[in-house]
């Protein structure tokens, strides 16, 4: 499974309640199960930034996170960043596969 870390900004509305973001993450949450049940969340925060929250996920594949992606945007009308991880001691393992290479 590869890594996935997503950076999400969502379309806050004038009235909207801080519970109606409970609501959207327990729909976007369904329907990211339903569509990709391959997909296992390892950690969600809440950030301070230009965006509002940072995931990370594990999925199969770039197309799988790709859906991930699309489903967030479109059922939080927001913004998404997704970026391939991969975690430090494979990329120095990476590192010196290609330094012997050279």
């Amino acid at each position: 499974m590869a890594n996935f870390v997503m950076l999400t900004r969502v379309d806050h509305m004038p009235g909207q309640e801080p519970t109606q973001l409970e609501e959207l993450e327990k729909k976007v949450k369904s329907a990211v199960e339903s569509a990709c049940p391959d997909v296992d969340w390892v950690c969600n925060y809440a950030i301070m930034g230009p965006y509002d929250y940072l995931d990370i996920f594990t999925a199969p594949d770039v197309e799988t996170a790709m859906k991930v992606g699309t489903i967030v945007r479109t059922h939080g009308n927001a913004t998404v960043q997704i970026w391939p991880a991969t975690e430090w001691a494979r990329f120095k393992d990476i590192a010196r596969d290609s330094t012997s290479a050279a």
